[in-house]
């Protein structure tokens, strides 16, 4: 429901859907696999989802994002390792 009046998308288009609980620790992901409606939930022991602020209220993330907010690293700003000082 939230998928279609909100925001104004159809849940069977293949698109994935993440929604966050109240307190940031619960994100639950709804995707149509052709078949029927799938439901994925993740609750973080520890932390928080880090979750993107947006006026329109929705947003578009890459796979890598996505799996970066699934592990609950800051994906708007990720730290990158370091280059190696000599390559050999």
């Amino acid at each position: 429901m939230l998928v279609q009046q909100v925001l104004e998308k159809s849940p069977h288009s293949g698109a994935l859907f993440a929604f966050r609980g109240k307190r940031g620790d619960l994100v639950k992901l709804l995707w149509y696999d052709g078949q029927g409606l799938c439901l994925f939930s993740k609750r973080m022991d520890r932390g928080r989802f880090i979750w993107p602020i947006t006026k329109a209220g929705k947003v578009s993330l890459t796979a890598a994002q996505l799996s970066m907010l699934l592990e609950g690293i800051d994906w708007r700003r990720p730290e990158r390792t370091a280059a190696p000082l000599l390559a050999g």
